[in-house]
Formats: structure tokens, sequence, C-alpha cells
């Protein structure tokens, strides 16, 4: 028998729970009739959320012996459940995906032919649209990728998604990278393996309402940009050697303005011009440099990527008593 781990991190999701429920089974059910060999867990992490997720998650695991939860003792992030449904799965395979629908059960059958070919060690999706997004996230979405690759050895796929279908080995890969500061599209990536990628339209929430903000999408995209690139450590080097170039040049066309053709300096205008642009720039450095000290400095605190504040383990035994 071979054991698919299903591992669905949540935050709010109690409208749309339900409905990937049945959806899911649709899936499972189909795959056990084509493949005997194959049973399934469904790992629900849930990561803080601040409505009836956990109570819903208790229910499903006192009706589904394959039900399996990990309820956190507070919000520690997505990239926090993710990991936290992987170090705890059980199975030969993993699979990561939303319980929003975005990501569509429909295609892991697909993804496991992939994988169980011997082909590939990765079957994922990736978007060809952005449909139902706003214009602006959509293009700042598109520049990311670009500048992303640009200034990074790792590639990471324009529209690739946390929806995953792996190998055990992969993912004892993605665990053995135990930092703190976690940007998983780029970790999927590092590790390397041979992936498929299945193109699909982008497919709208089922329910419910997204958790990431515009402004949530700006942080995490810093994260991926400081966790997987040293580029604007370089950047503030430019900058700084830039800035003395204009110095420099400054300097000399004061001394021959003033000597060559006479004409004074003028000085409070050019002074305050020179004070606000340097110290501008320095800042700019400083703040790049403190990104860079600040992930290491959580780093070396060493604290737990995620704490456990409640599994099934918990109802079942008092069930039990």
């Amino acid at each position: 028998m071979k054991l698919i781990s299903i591992i669905v991190p949540c935050y709010n999701e109690e409208e749309v729970l339900p409905l990937f429920y049945g959806e899911i089974y649709k899936v499972i059910n189909q795959m056990k009739s084509v493949h005997g060999e194959l049973e399934f867990e469904l790992l629900f992490i849930n990561d803080g959320s601040k409505d009836r997720t956990l109570e819903i998650l208790r229910d499903f695991a006192e009706k589904d012996k394959n039900v399996r939860y990990i309820s956190f003792s507070r919000n520690f992030g997505k990239e926090a459940g993710m990991y936290a449904g992987l170090e705890n799965a059980k199975g030969d395979y993993a699979v990561i995906m939303d319980a929003d629908l975005q990501h569509p059960p429909k295609f892991i059958p697909k993804m496991y032919e992939y994988v169980l070919s011997g082909e590939y060690d990765c079957a994922t999706t990736r978007r060809v649209s952005r449909k139902g997004e706003s214009k602006v996230r959509s293009w700042f979405a598109r520049k990311f990728y670009k500048i992303m690759n640009k200034i990074s050895q790792t590639e990471i796929v324009d529209g690739a998604q946390d929806f995953r279908f792996m190998t055990r080995q992969m993912v004892d890969a993605i665990l053995s990278m135990k930092e703190y500061n976690r940007f998983s599209k780029g970790i999927f990536s590092w590790v390397g393996f041979r992936t498929k990628y299945i193109e699909y339209e982008n497919v709208e929430r089922a329910a419910g309402t997204t958790a990431w903000s515009f402004w949530s999408l700006f942080k995490y995209s810093l994260e991926g940009i400081f966790a997987f690139s040293t580029a604007p450590l370089a950047l503030a080097s430019l900058l700084g050697i830039l800035s003395c170039a204009i110095a420099f040049i400054m300097i000399i066309c004061i001394i021959v303005k003033t000597l060559v053709f006479g004409e004074s300096v003028q000085g409070f205008p050019t002074i305050m011009c020179g004070i606000f642009f340097v110290g501008g720039l320095q800042l700019f450095c400083t703040g790049i440099l403190g990104q860079y000290l600040s992930k290491t400095y959580m780093e070396s605190k060493q604290r737990p990527i995620y704490i456990i504040g409640e599994t099934e383990k918990n109802i079942r035994n008092e069930k039990n008593k």
C-alpha cells in the first residue's frame, strides 16, 4: 500500500472547508477505484484561525479516521503551516494545497501519474492567467518574478503554485532546510528535483475571503528577495560608489567654475542638497543591511517555526476515556 498525505493549511476557512471536504473525497474515491494500492490521509493545519475552522476540523476528525489536524497555539503564517504539514505527514507522497479550491483537486490524479511514471519527482500547477485579480496586483506579481529571476540564482517560475505533489525524497530535502525565515517558492526550486508544471487558468475562491492583502503579498515578496538573493547588498555598495563619483564630479565642477569662470559658489542650497542626498542614500543602504541583519538575528534565536496547541489525538483520547 502507498499512502498519500494531503496537507491543507487553513486560516479562517469555515465557509469553504465543507465544500473542500466533499470535493477532495470525490477525487480520493476516484483514485482508489483506479489504483487499489492507494491510501489517503487528510492533514489539516489550523493556523490560529479566529472563526469556526477548528470546530469543523474537530468534527471531521471525529467522523473520519483518515482526517488528522494540527492546530497552532497562534497564527504563525502559511509558511509555518506548510512546514508543519510536511514534517508531520506520514505518506510516501505529500500534496500541499489550499482549502479555498483555487487549487483544483481534479489535478491530483494527473499529478500522481506524472510522479508514478518515474520521470518526475514533483508535479505542480502553474497559472497562465490571473483572471479575477486586479490589474495592479497582477502587474506587481509579474514584475516580482522578473526581478527575482534576474537577481537570484534560484529560478522561480512565474505563476507556479504551492499546490504540489511530491515524493518522500523531495519532502525530506525540504525538511532539511530548517530556516526560520521561509520562502517556500524559492525552497521548492532550490532543492532541485525533476518537476512537471501543469498549466491552468486561474480559479477564484469557492467561498470566503482571502487573507492575502496587497501589503501582505508585498512583504512576502521582500522575504523571497532577502532569502534567495544578495543583490540588494551589492546595490548598496554600487550606490555608495555612485554617490562618491557624483560628489567628486561636483567638486571638480565647483573648482572649475570658481577658478576659470570666476563664479561664486552658492553655499547654503549646495550644502543642503548634498546633505539630503547623502543622508537619504546612507539610510537606504543602512535599511538594506538592517533587513539582512534582522534575518540573521531571527535565525540565531533558533525559535521553533510553529507551536502545536492541539491535534486530533486530543479529541480521540477524550473519546476513548
